[in-house]
């Protein structure tokens, strides 16, 4: 049930906005994210409710949100004046933190992700000067290009990828890695690590959802 309602990566999106959405309305709540709940609507909740352990998946967004909030506002403290957001999903980071309202915040993902999140998300103002571009990742020519241009507009620069890197090959992170190293601008990723003890733990067909819960650290690249 659960499979057959995640069909692609995107949909994975929904379900953790959904989780979002849901922190936002406990009285205790780490963060409040009230346009999680629009951009994930009911499918977000559909993929939820079929999902094993709802609590688990709910506390590892919480957790993994709330960390990658603090590496953000680390960087802007240390004067990054852009954010790069590859394979944003349905992130809304630059509506809901409080930010500088000169930071340039470039979200980059699937045509069709993009889309749906300017539809929904249509005469909501964001906190910064936010530009989404479409764009298959994958595609390492349009990917090399597009990098090249925000690089090249940047003065110091995050960037995020959160839930990305498990969804790739090794040699396509390794190829991502060596892209983003060339920069002359990016001085943090913001990206998912995976203990090998911990995965060692897991039954092998639990492993590939529980992945994109793992970790996080934040990288400088030398």
């Amino acid at each position: 049930m659960a499979a057959s309602l995640i069909e692609s990566v995107s949909d994975t999106a929904f379900w953790v906005a959904h989780h979002r959405a849901l922190e936002g309305k406990r009285a205790d709540a780490l963060f409040r994210d009230p346009l999680a709940e629009v951009l994930s609507g009911d499918r977000g909740r559909q993929i939820a409710d079929a999902m094993p352990q709802p609590q688990m998946t709910g506390w590892a967004v919480v957790i993994r949100t709330c960390i990658i909030d603090d590496f953000i506002r680390a960087a802007i403290a240390q004067g990054a004046d852009t954010i790069l957001n590859l394979g944003a999903g349905l992130d809304t980071r630059p509506y809901r933190m409080e930010l500088p309202g000169s930071l340039a915040w470039i979200e980059v993902d699937y045509p069709d992700v993009v889309a749906l999140k300017e539809s929904r998300l249509a005469g909501e103002a964001p906190r910064c000067q936010l530009t989404r571009v479409k764009l298959d990742l994958a595609d390492e020519t349009a990917r090399r290009q597009m990098l090249a241009g925000v690089d090249a507009r940047a003065k110091k620069m995050p960037v995020l990828t959160e839930g990305v890197v498990p969804y790739l090959t090794v040699a396509a992170v390794v190829a991502l890695a060596g892209d983003l190293r060339s920069l002359d601008h990016v001085r943090w990723w913001i990206v998912d690590y995976f203990s090998p003890q911990l995965l060692k733990l897991l039954r092998p067909e639990r492993r590939q959802s529980f992945r994109k819960f793992a970790g996080y650290a934040l990288l400088e690249p030398s």
